[in-house]
């Protein structure tokens, strides 16, 4: 019986390796290039509203948020209480964002062109499901 773990493990770094190879030449990492599609999408919001958005533990969000905010790309500040903080993008990041983004359409439409286009409309949604699901066991 195949492995949905194994399968979907291999799958992942394929396509993780594949957008870190395009991605690096504009400076960025698939992590880092989410967090500002996310920021730039929302607007101001909290490190927790944006950890559950992307489905990220406090840690994992907290590591990748340091270097964009050391490179000016993300501001961070206080919230309510010393636990909350609320972060946005800056100038700096929007500029990098934009700087980005090509490259990551690139890697996108690769991958679309490459499973074709009824594949690529179909996956996306059972990835979806398959992650709610397991999320949800």
């Amino acid at each position: 019986m195949p492995c949905a773990c194994a399968i979907l493990r291999r799958a992942a770094r394929a396509v993780t390796q594949l957008y870190d190879r395009e991605l690096r030449k504009s400076g960025v990492s698939p992590p880092q290039l989410t967090l500002l599609q996310a920021l730039s999408k929302t607007g101001e919001v909290t490190q927790g509203a944006l950890g559950e958005l992307l489905a990220l533990d406090s840690t994992t969000l907290s590591r990748t948020l340091k270097p964009l905010e050391q490179m000016g790309w993300i501001s961070n500040r206080p919230g309510r209480d010393r636990r909350e903080r609320w972060l946005a993008l800056t100038a700096d990041g929007r500029n990098q964002l934009e700087r980005s983004q090509p490259a990551w359409d690139q890697v996108q439409d690769r991958l679309r062109e490459r499973l074709g286009a009824e594949a690529w409309e179909e996956l996306l949604p059972l990835l979806a499901r398959v992650a709610a699901a397991a999320r949800d066991l």
